[in-house]
């Protein structure tokens, strides 16, 4: 590497992030560092942004999740790949729709007044005013995402993708409409996924009904009733077998339902008994389909009651406790278990109970889809990391149920297909024709959210067009996501990329070749982050009063594969110190004049110098095994610990020494500090990119960091011989620091002090200066008597304490905890010679004794050495 030539090295005193973060990535913005070039013959490395609502604003999630995309990215790029993070958001049906519903109920306006067209319109213009807040917050996190690239799942190109898959799907027989058990919320008067849904414990009822001498059944939902055509209990069990095809009949309404045998039934569950409700329970439903079962729909979209009789008219929560007491005036009533707490569906926007409801909609046959979802992982042209999240995959792949894509809304891609007035059915590619003339409509339906963001990886780069960008970035590399939506958003797109692309190699048909799942980010106590809790966190707070380096180096600490990411404040308080240690080291390096340019040969540095060189390249080359294998946590606390530890409090003061000498010697010292502060600062910089950058153009008075080249291990600058070295010099300084405050001598105080050492212990002769620097020893001088002595292996280090230490409180201090390692010792030692201990204890606790026994044996040795080097009053 040439020497470089450098600006002004003076740095301010301290890092203020609130006047660097904000013009700096602009400045990156505005030079185009994170577009990305299609021709270029660079390799490619694609992730796209999970699409974050349109309606949404950043939280801990977004900022966790985009900090290991954009460590990611950053550092491919660094790599000389063809980097891009492809950003955009989701249009957001059902929660787009509300917000708009809710301004337009400020000035007493529904939608319903307004008209489909209208209303959409209004959409569009909230969403150009009020949505996407999230993007400007992205750019506060320092995301490196290709602006110019933008996309949103409505958009004129994304749209044409979604019309023409379903059209795909429509003519390959895989989109089918039928009447099934749905999701129904009554508050949004839609159709939900299954992500849509929350569930909570609720506190309800259990109501036992007896509907003949012979029949008891128990229902949480006792106004269903209203709506059974059937009793059901398993073909196998012995005590109703001889109902079985039988009628019974039912309570308040005059009819005769069946008694059938199913499997399905848990003889051991309640009486083994069950009612069978096929309109309003999605288990009923299946056990009505396998017996040609009447479904009777007895509720209306708003959760009223629309069975004929003294129930017609009631809200479904008003007709619960009215069956319950009709019941109880005929004598039904078996039992009533109140609270009686279970499992209770909630729509995830407006928290209303959901209502399992017969309805006719639109579906996709999921069963050859999902299987070649599966076969992608099970063939390894996808790796899902961690594997251990392998089997919840196929798990859900294996045994998917068809997936209800439409919604009863009106934001949203409208379902492409038309209805003629004499039964025509049509449906409508992107280039097709629409249907004209009289009687001819849409359906009013549109898709599932999930449905255009499932064509993400493909469609952001131009599918169905054959565009370059499509044919440059994908399979996109990684996908990077939580765990929580592998199977509603990752499932989907595997089964969608591997469908819109079956014609292609089958390496090349797969979406992405990574899966990268992360977990969900939870308080310092690991619970659940919510405003109901009170310990809901805004980012944007933390950046403020931390920077966004700080937030981001501890998010991405406390990333282990798969797992839950606790964090609390104090955690970012740390990472702020982390970034100012670095920014005062590399202070200090340009003030003593550091400087990056070719290093020397090896055998012209110093130990220290050669020891630092070696742990970093050894650093580097495990940073990059860690990140290979996603490995974030363990990638920044190698970076962490190397950084603060061994540069920050051993190197620099170690050269410190070297450089007061001002030879030859110390113009190389300043060589090496450039060297390993303009390779530390690369490596830091996916994960903390502003003040490194800040730190490095100064350094080395290039551009940018962001396009610099990332740093590769060089194996022929490991070298043991240093480490062993500098790892004996630390040993030594360690003893004597403890020494030091065992005897309470303040950090600074200076005492007299005489080695005595073997010829050939070359860590002081080699190293005096900086031996003596960091335990803060003077030479002895005539007259000087030894107090106290520190033995460490072969050296002694003899120390005057006179007037600074009382030698007999000292005595009596190691003589005390000479005896506490003795009685440790002699536990230790009587528990191993146990047999008994050592074959029924665990084998850790076992170990943890070996331990305590050998730390015991080294710390006797210490203090008796200790106790010998007093002298005798």
């Amino acid at each position: 590497m040439t020497e470089t030539t450098r600006p002004d090295p003076a740095l301010p005193p301290v890092f203020d992030p609130a006047q660097v973060e904000a013009p700096l990535y602009e400045r990156w913005v505005e030079r185009g560092y994170f577009e990305a070039d299609e021709k270029s013959d660079k390799p490619p490395y694609c992730i796209v942004i999970p699409p974050p609502n349109v309606t949404g604003s950043l939280h801990l999630g977004h900022a966790f999740e985009h900090t290991l995309i954009d460590a990611l990215v950053r550092r491919r790029r660094m790599q000389g790949y063809e980097a891009l993070w492809m950003p955009g958001m989701d249009h957001a049906g059902i929660a787009t729709q509300n917000v708009v519903e809710r301004e337009l109920a400020k000035d007493g306006v529904s939608r319903h007044d307004l008209g489909r067209e209208e209303f959409i319109q209004k959409v569009w213009e909230w969403k150009a005013e009020s949505g996407g807040k999230i993007l400007a917050q992205m750019r506060r996190l320092g995301d490196g995402v290709a602006w110019s690239r933008e996309r949103f799942t409505m958009d004129d190109g994304l749209s044409r993708a979604v019309q023409t898959i379903f059209k795909m799907l429509y003519d390959d027989g895989l989109i089918y409409r039928a009447e099934r058990i749905i999701n129904w919320c009554v508050r949004c008067h839609t159709a939900l996924s299954d992500i849509e849904v929350e569930h909570s414990d609720d506190d309800g009822e259990l109501i036992s009904i007896r509907y003949s001498d012979d029949v008891v059944v128990a229902t949480t939902r006792a106004e269903t009733m209203l709506g059974d055509t059937a009793v059901a209990v398993h073909p196998d069990d012995e005590r109703y077998k001889h109902l079985i095809g039988t009628e019974v009949e039912l309570p308040l309404t005059g009819r005769r339902i069946p008694i059938v045998g199913d499997e399905h039934v848990d003889p051991s569950f309640g009486t083994g008994m069950v009612k069978v409700t096929p309109a309003h329970d999605p288990n009923d439903f299946e056990i009505g389909r396998r017996h040609d079962l009447p479904m009777l729909t007895i509720m209306d979209e708003q959760g009223v009651i629309t069975a004929h009789g003294p129930f017609q008219g009631l809200d479904r929560f008003e007709a619960r406790p009215a069956v319950v007491a009709a019941l109880r005036a005929e004598g039904r009533i078996v039992s009533e278990k109140r609270p009686y707490v279970h499992a209770v569906g909630h729509c995830s926007r407006c928290k209303t109970v959901i209502e399992p409801r017969l309805s006719l909609q639109w579906w996709v046959k999921v069963g050859p889809l999902a299987q070649a979802a599966g076969d992608a992982v099970r063939d390894g042209r996808v790796a899902i990391h961690p594997t251990s999240m392998e089997p919840r995959w196929f798990g859900w792949v294996d045994d998917m149920h068809d997936w209800c894509i439409s919604r009863q809304l009106w934001w949203g891609h409208r379902i492409p297909v038309w209805y003629g007035p004499d039964g025509e059915v049509v449906c409508v590619g992107p280039d097709d024709a629409v249907p004209t003339g009289e009687g001819w409509r849409q359906d009013e339906d549109v898709l599932d959210t999930w449905f255009s963001s499932a064509l993400w990886p493909f469609s952001t780069l131009g599918w169905p067009d054959e565009t370059p960008a499509l044919e440059k970035f994908y399979p996109n590399q990684v996908l990077v996501t939580g765990y929580d939506i592998l199977f509603f958003w990752v499932a989907r797109m595997m089964m969608f990329g591997l469908y819109a692309h079956g014609s292609a190699e089958p390496s090349k048909a797969v979406p992405f070749h990574t899966i990268v799942l992360h977990g969900m980010v939870r308080d310092e106590r690991g619970k659940k982050m919510s405003k109901s809790f009170g310990n809901a966190v805004d980012p944007l707070d933390w950046m403020d009063a931390y920077g966004s380096d700080a937030l981001r180096f501890t998010l991405a600490r406390g990333a282990n594969p798969g797992t839950d990411v606790p964090i609390g404040e104090d955690w970012v308080q740390a990472s702020r110190n982390f970034c100012n240690k670095l920014w005062n080291a590399t202070r200090f390096a340009l003030i003593s004049g550091a400087r990056v340019g070719e290093l020397p040969p090896s055998q012209e540095l110093t130990a220290p110098d050669r020891w630092i060189l070696s742990r970093l390249n050894a650093v580097l080359a495990e940073v990059d095994d860690h990140y290979e294998d996603y490995q974030f946590a363990k990638a920044t606390d190698a970076l962490y610990h190397f950084a603060w530890d061994e540069f920050c409090d051993w190197y620099l003061e170690l050269a410190k020494t070297q450089l007061a000498a001002g030879d030859d010697a110390a113009d190389r010292t300043r060589l090496v500090l450039g060297h390993v502060l303009d390779t530390l600062l690369r490596v830091l910089h996916p994960v903390t990119p502003f003040v490194t950058e800040t730190l490095w153009t100064t350094l080395t008075g290039q551009e940018t960091l962001v396009t610099a080249a990332w740093p590769a291990s060089d194996p022929a600058r490991r070298d043991p011989a240093a480490e062993a070295t500098v790892a004996e010099l630390q040993r030594l300084v360690t003893e004597v620091r403890r020494f030091r405050s065992d005897q309470g001598l303040k950090p600074g105080q200076r005492v007299p002090a005489r080695l005595v050492a073997p010829a050939d212990a070359s860590v002081l002769t080699d190293h005096e200066a900086a031996f003596r620097s960091l335990t803060r020893l003077e030479a002895a001088q005539d007259g000087f008597t030894a107090t106290a002595r520190v033995v460490v292996g072969s050296i002694t280090v003899e120390v005057d304490l006179s007037g600074a230490v009382d030698v007999e409180a000292e005595r009596r201090r190691l003589t005390k905890d000479l005896a506490n390692e003795r009685k440790a010792l002699e536990q230790a030692t009587r528990k191993l010679d146990n047999e008994q201990f050592l074959a029924k204890a665990p084998e850790a606790e076992v170990d943890k004794v070996r331990a305590r026994r050998t730390t015991a044996e080294a710390e006797i040795a210490r203090l008796e050495a200790q106790l010998a080097g007093l002298p005798q009053v």
